[in-house]
């Protein structure tokens, strides 16, 4: 297997321990899809994509189309997508990614966190070429008869993985690729049960268990902030 599957293996094992902080990121990419393309799902790919997302996390259908609705308010603010980077303890490059409602708010927030467990918050740029910017898809298992086939058939999209995992099919490609492969999916017939988008680190940096323990303190601390929607490293886990 490769690199991506790895990743999200990895990955796997620290998902976020409580529903309700999952929960509010879906209704960010709510908002943020409303305001972008409208609260029709059916006209809005973006949209179609977090309820896909929503339904896989089990968050109630209610709850969804509550936040459709608060999202059609032009009361309701939108949130803006802020990319933070720098290094944590020991040389481990992080990325974090932030959708807020209050700029001043989440910059301080985000700066002291890597203030105070000794980390180096960044300029623009200096760490994300360090990771590939990935799209991902887990689709429905008997939507797809043969799997080699349907590798094949997506070489067109520059697909980089293709692989079984106990949730359905996984497709990996890059990020550019999201919308083309969505739409190849759908008009497939093949039932796509989540998606998102990751950033793998193109290396990662073995260390010691007490050193770890440092860059998890921060990790810890970036991932506990409400505004923060994920938070990607470079070291091995």
């Amino acid at each position: 297997m490769g690199r991506a599957f790895e990743f999200r293996k990895a990955r796997k094992m620290k998902r976020w321990s409580a529903m309700a902080k999952t929960f509010t990121r879906i209704g960010k990419d709510i908002v943020m899809a409303v305001k972008e393309g409208g609260p029709n799902p059916d006209t809005n790919s973006r949209l179609r994509a977090v309820i896909q997302n929503a339904k896989a996390a089990n968050m109630p259908k209610d709850n969804v189309e509550r936040a459709i609705k608060k999202a059609s308010d032009k009361d309701t603010a939108n949130y803006k997508e802020t990319l933070f980077e720098g290094y944590a303890p020991h040389g481990i490059a992080i990325i974090v990614e932030t959708a807020t409602d209050n700029n001043n708010r989440t910059v301080a927030n985000v700066r002291a966190a890597f203030n105070k467990c000794d980390g180096n918050l960044g300029t623009s740029g200096s760490v994300v070429f360090m990771f590939d910017h990935t799209c991902n898809f887990t689709l429905k298992k008997d939507d797809i008869e043969d799997l080699e086939m349907l590798e094949l058939e997506l070489i067109d999209f520059e697909v980089e993985e293709v692989f079984d995992d106990e949730e359905g099919v996984v497709i990996y490609a890059p990020f550019e690729q999201f919308g083309a492969l969505q739409s190849y999916f759908e008009e497939n017939n093949i039932e796509i049960l989540s998606s998102g988008f990751e950033r793998i680190p193109t290396t990662t940096t073995k260390l010691t268990e007490e050193q770890q323990e440092d860059v998890n303190k921060l990790l810890e601390r970036l991932e506990e902030d409400d505004d923060v929607q994920n938070v990607y490293h470079s070291m091995e886990e």
